[in-house]
């Protein structure tokens, strides 16, 4: 019996940990600014999503999409997909289904656009 094809051509289970690294990723950078005090950031997190809440009370949304293999990001700037492309060094490409740019990326521009200084993800 053969696995049902994914939208990445992808397992379900390679995926989910994907995102679950990228998420991870997310706030690890958070703590880190908080820690030098580069930007005071609240980020809260519930099961798939996280919200990411600057000083100026703007928000960037980020969330997994499981049955789509995707992440999506929610900004000032409009709404962006990612779909997962694979984890060739286990934390996992994203590239937008649009335009191609990557995920970490687009959310270091949004949020830089939002914080009015430069962040990188």
């Amino acid at each position: 019996m053969s696995e049902t094809p994914t939208p990445s051509g992808h397992s379900d289970a390679l995926y989910d940990q994907a995102a679950q690294t990228a998420l991870s990723r997310i706030e690890a950078r958070i703590d880190q600014w908080l820690e030098d005090d580069v930007i005071d950031i609240d980020s809260a997190r519930s099961g798939g999503m996280i919200t990411l809440t600057l000083p100026n009370r703007t928000q960037l949304i980020i969330n997994t999409q499981p049955p789509l293999h995707e992440l999506w990001l929610a900004a000032r700037s409009g709404g962006y997909h990612f779909r997962f492309a694979g984890a060739p060094d286990g934390e996992g490409r994203w590239p937008d289904t649009r335009t191609g740019e990557d995920f970490f990326a687009a959310l270091s521009r949004c949020a830089s656009e939002q914080a009015g200084k430069p962040l990188q993800f």
